[in-house]
This record gives structure tokens, sequence and C-alpha cells, in this order.
């Protein structure tokens, strides 16, 4: 890898993509979100500004350093940097969304890489492909969630033969588009241990990641439904992971697992959680 990239979801975190939720709201786009603005609540601009600072100072002190996505004021859902690129050891993949909501996100995305001087591998652009259905699981080892929607089967096999084409082994995972990404029902932990819900993946997906040695923390589809599963990785043994996923981040704990837990009760209940919020540009090389 050159000065930007990433080969796993697991190496030491150094450098990621954040977006400030300036003009954060919930929109109608998941099940979570949809739940959630029917029950005629609503985003607390000062309750997300809060959370949004508790992750910044987990992630500062992880000794992450934090870049900036230029916030638009149409683009309600910005703030989840994950899904509009994929770093990879390569560099980024501009991704191609579905919701005619987020399909903006690809310029402020593009003079982001452009500005940071980093130049973009690839453009998608046949179906669709979102980065929250893209877990590069370890050197060599990658998982493509598609659900038909918010990543299709075209997307999915345009990325996956960008990878085969470097000598990695890919996975496409099908998964029901009510749980929105791969993210909400899977992450890593570490290159041996990963979240998900085993009520909701795809049993031979399970087989095949216990086939490479990756054990399976289980969630129930309530905690799913919570966005416990959506945690990020830092490297070295070390997790984000929201305080209210409290059983989950317990299990982690007697996992050996140090668990950073910033509340991210209000982000969440618009559907994305610390691993929809960041999209990591550069960590250390397994």
């Amino acid at each position: 890898m050159g000065t930007w990239g990433v080969d796993s979801e697991t190496g030491v975190l150094r450098d990621v993509l954040l977006c400030a939720p300036d003009h954060y709201d919930w929109l109608p786009l998941n099940a979570v979100a949809r739940a959630n603005i029917a029950s005629g609540a609503r985003p607390d601009p000062q309750a997300v500004r809060r959370e949004f600072r508790e992750l910044e100072e987990a992630l500062e002190g992880a000794g992450v350093r934090r870049h900036y996505l230029t916030p638009e004021p149409h683009l309600g859902y910005q703030v989840y940097a994950r899904d509009s690129s994929q770093m990879t050891p390569w560099g980024p993949v501009v991704t191609h969304m579905f919701k005619p909501e987020r399909q903006g996100e690809y310029a402020p995305v593009i003079h982001f890489y452009q500005e940071l001087g980093c130049p973009i591998w690839r453009y998608a652009n046949h179906g669709h492909v979102e980065g929250g259905d893209i877990a590069i699981i370890r050197p060599g080892l990658l998982a493509i969630g598609h659900t038909g929607t918010r990543t299709d089967l075209n997307g999915a096999r345009q990325l996956a033969g960008w990878f085969a084409a470097e000598g990695w082994e890919v996975r496409l995972v099908p998964l029901d588009e009510h749980f929105l990404h791969l993210d909400v029902v899977f992450c890593m932990v570490n290159d041996r241990l990963a979240v998900g819900c085993t009520q909701v993946l795809d049993p031979d997906f399970v087989e095949w990641l216990a086939g490479h040695g990756i054990a399976l923390l289980d969630t129930s589809y309530r905690e799913v439904m919570d966005l416990s599963c959506n945690l990020l990785s830092l490297g070295n043994d070390r997790v984000i992971s929201a305080l209210h996923s409290a059983r989950l981040n317990a299990a982690l704990r007697a996992e050996g697992i140090t668990v950073l837990d910033p509340d991210l009760r209000v982000i969440t209940r618009g559907g994305g959680g610390a691993h929809c919020l960041t999209m990591p540009l550069r960590r250390e090389a397994l």
C-alpha cells in the first residue's frame, strides 16, 4: 500500500474520514429510520453534535487522525461517510449509491480525495454498490453484501472483479434489504473475531468465515436493529462500539477486547453507527 490504503478491517487505524453532522436529519431511507420517524420523534441537533464529538474524542484518544468531508445542506445523511467511498490497498473506490437522496455525495467525496492528493483507483458505474456492504476482512479476503437495492448484483460483481483481478478471494453475501447493509449485521473485531447475527446472516457465509478461522460473537435481531453490530475496529484488539450496546460490549470485553463506548443513541436511530460514520483512509498493514 502507498501513503493511503487499507488491506483489512482490523489493522491499526491511523487516519479516518468523517463528515460533521451540520445538516443531519433522519431520512426514511432504511427500516430503523422509518420506524423512528413514524413514532413522531425527531433528532435533537444538540444531542447529535454531542454524540459526534464523543466519537471524535474516542478516535483522538486512540491516536487516529481525522479528516472531513465538506457538508452539503441538502445531503442529510452525508454524516454516514462509510457509504460514498471505499478505501482499498490501491486507493479509493468512489461508490455508486442507490437512493436519490444520497447520490449527490459523490461530488464532495471526489473533491476530498483530490484535495488529499490521493488518486482515485476506480469509479463504480455498473449497478449500485455502497461502502456499508463492503468488508475488507483481511489481506486477500473480501466480502460484499448485496440486497438487490443499496448494493445490487451488478455493483457487487463489478467491485468483486476488480479485487479478483488483484488475486483476492471474494465472497458475495445475499442479504434481505430490510437490513440495509452488511455492516448492520456483521463487522470484524480483529482478524480472528467478528460480531454478527446468525439469525439473519446467510448460513453459507457463516460457514465460510469459520473456514477462514473467524469466530462469530452472535447478536440478536433486536441488537441488530439497535445497530449493535455496527462497530469500528481500531486494531490491537480495540473497538469503538455504542454505549447502548451493553450486552455485546460486555461480551467483547470478556474476549479481551478494549471497548471505547461513546453515546450514539440518537445517531444510530437514523440507521447508522460507528462503522457507518467512519471511512478508514489508512491502516497499518496486517
